[in-house]
């Protein structure tokens, strides 16, 4: 009875080891070239043939989710964390400061925030409760009028795109940068700011936040 039970020990245990190096391998070449990383190249940089990756992970999309699968924990947290504070502006703006420092972690995470891959079951619950979560408390920021009225949901995929634009332009102080930018996009979020009217917004959040569907 002890000696099968101590056979598959090394199993699991290797198993793991391999799903680990796939994905630590994985994150580290999209941090360079992005999701578009082609399956072998990342099974050949992780030492392992491309039977053993498409056992661990059968489609490339589960690969991403697994890469992704902690700042979209991440997202979760703050997004649950800002609804949970009694002042809503106070909660946006908290949601939007940590969502800005997120994007500096990892640049390549917010083409898969923003929908550029289809969804997984891995993927779809978090997606769909930070998505959700941040069009509540952009209505909850309005209904107390300290958001701005033609604020829409889709400036916030803009602050994210601007913010890992950033990001990679000034890698050694990216996260400062954030800060500072977060500072000056809800300086111009607030309701009063007096500033230009905003032109329509090109972009809708059906468009961008493809989760949300």
């Amino acid at each position: 009875m002890g000696k099968p039970a101590s056979s598959h020990r090394p199993l699991r245990s290797d198993a793991r080891r391999n799903r680990d190096r796939i994905v630590d391998t994985a994150r580290g070449l999209f941090a360079e070239h992005g999701p578009e990383v082609p399956l072998g190249t990342i099974a050949r940089r992780a030492g392992i043939g491309t039977a053993t990756l498409h056992r661990r992970f059968p489609t490339k999309d589960h690969l991403i989710a697994a890469v992704y699968a902690d700042q979209y924990a991440h997202c979760v947290a703050v997004v649950d964390e800002a609804l949970a504070d009694p002042d809503p502006w106070r909660g946006f703006c908290h949601m939007v400061n940590e969502i800005c420092v997120l994007q500096t972690a990892d640049r390549t995470f917010t083409d898969a925030f923003l929908a550029k891959i289809p969804d997984t079951s891995e993927l779809d619950d978090a997606r769909q409760r930070t998505v959700g979560g941040l069009f509540a408390l952009v209505a909850r920021a309005k209904a107390v009028g300290r958001l701005r009225a033609d604020f829409v949901p889709a400036d916030l995929a803009l602050s994210m795109a601007a913010v890992s634009g950033l990001a990679a332009r000034y890698p050694r102080s990216a996260a400062d940068t954030a800060r500072r930018l977060a500072a000056y996009l809800l300086a111009a979020f607030a309701a009063d700011h007096h500033g230009p009217e905003l032109p329509p917004s090109p972009l809708t959040s059906r468009h961008l936040f493809e989760a949300a569907r």
